[in-house]
């Protein structure tokens, strides 16, 4: 039997419906991260950007360009620990402390 719904846009509607489902599909992401499953953790990370907030609203969020987040998160990107605890507020305060 053919899926009449892209399985992508399902789990998207989905995390933006449920809150709890979101949360687990963030502590998923953040299980296989640790596994060093890196091309599932960006393709779920990938869908809860979509899911929550644009790729052009994290980037700004985490002073990166968009398309970086994009590649990062895609099948042979590499969503490494620096760029995934980026924190702009802390690299606020250090480019600060040094002028």
């Amino acid at each position: 039997m053919a899926l009449t719904r892209d399985f992508k846009e399902t789990v998207v509607q989905r995390a933006q419906s449920d809150d709890s489902f979101a949360q687990a599909l963030l502590d998923e992401a953040a299980t296989l991260f640790l596994k060093g499953e890196s091309e599932t953790v960006g393709l779920v990370l990938c869908d809860l950007v979509y899911a929550s907030i644009s790729f052009e609203q994290l980037a700004t969020l985490i002073a990166k360009p968009s398309k970086s987040l994009q590649r990062m998160l895609s099948t042979n990107g590499n969503p490494s620990m620096d760029n995934l605890t980026a924190n702009p507020s802390q690299k606020d305060a250090e480019n600060s402390s040094t002028n």
